[in-house]
């Protein structure tokens, strides 16, 4: 059984995304584009943006849409993209590391012993999901994952993007358990053939899902209450 996991609200707290990455990325923006903005890894960000826009936009008109995106936590690949490489500035330089919960961390190193195949599917970019568990606060998590997916892969409420995964992973549908906080993106998982358990952490969602609002997927409060896998 290989394990696929989400980041927000299922290995970290929502809270660190909201009140930490997301405003470092909001005010970095502007400094960032106005440095980089003719780098090909930033300019093709920048004219995907442009493009959604109806065309040709001055980099100001862009970074302003960007920041609106920000505000309303749109899930746009190239949005994501540019986060991840604004982000990467700021663990680099120490401003912050990412919050993972302590049962998380000790659940995939567990389950990494054992001898059982880990991923990530989150909405942020691969490359900022990399950031993430490389510069943790339980330390360098990035060796215990052998593959990442973002929303290249496709929407995560969509079915096909869980059938992508496993065809990626070569393995049935059936031998991938996914967690999530998200019940409408573990319907997608189930039906798409995948094992599905909801993370329902108090410290994100105070008022717990029972009954009829887990859709009829498994619940968890941690981790270490996926035993056994």
């Amino acid at each position: 059984m290989i394990i696929l996991t989400d980041i927000e609200g299922t290995t970290s707290s929502i809270s660190f995304v909201k009140d930490v990455l997301f405003p470092y990325a909001r005010r970095e923006l502007p400094r960032f584009v106005h440095l980089h903005g003719a780098e090909p890894e930033v300019r093709q960000w920048l004219d995907t943006v442009a493009t959604d826009l109806g065309g040709a936009c001055q980099d100001d008109v862009i970074v302003e849409a960007l920041q609106g995106w920000i505000d309303q936590d749109r899930k746009h690949t190239a949005l994501k993209a540019l986060q991840g490489l604004l982000w990467a500035q700021g663990y680099r330089n120490g401003d912050y590391a990412a919050h993972v919960y302590p049962d998380a961390a000790t659940a995939l190193r567990r389950w990494h012993r054992a001898g059982r195949r880990l991923a990530v599917y989150s909405s942020g970019s691969v490359g900022a999901q990399k950031l993430f568990f490389a510069h943790s606060e339980a330390g360098d998590l990035t060796t215990l994952f052998d593959a990442y997916f973002d929303t290249e892969t496709g929407g995560k409420r969509e079915a096909t993007s869980y059938a992508r995964i496993a065809a990626a992973l070569e393995c049935s549908p059936d031998g991938l358990l996914f967690l999530s906080d998200v019940v409408e993106e573990l319907d997608a998982a189930r039906e798409a053939g995948l094992r599905t358990v909801l993370v329902d952490r108090r410290e994100d969602y105070p008022q717990p899902r029972t009954g009829e609002a887990t859709h009829g997927h498994a619940r968890i409060e941690r981790f270490d209450q996926l035993e056994p896998v």
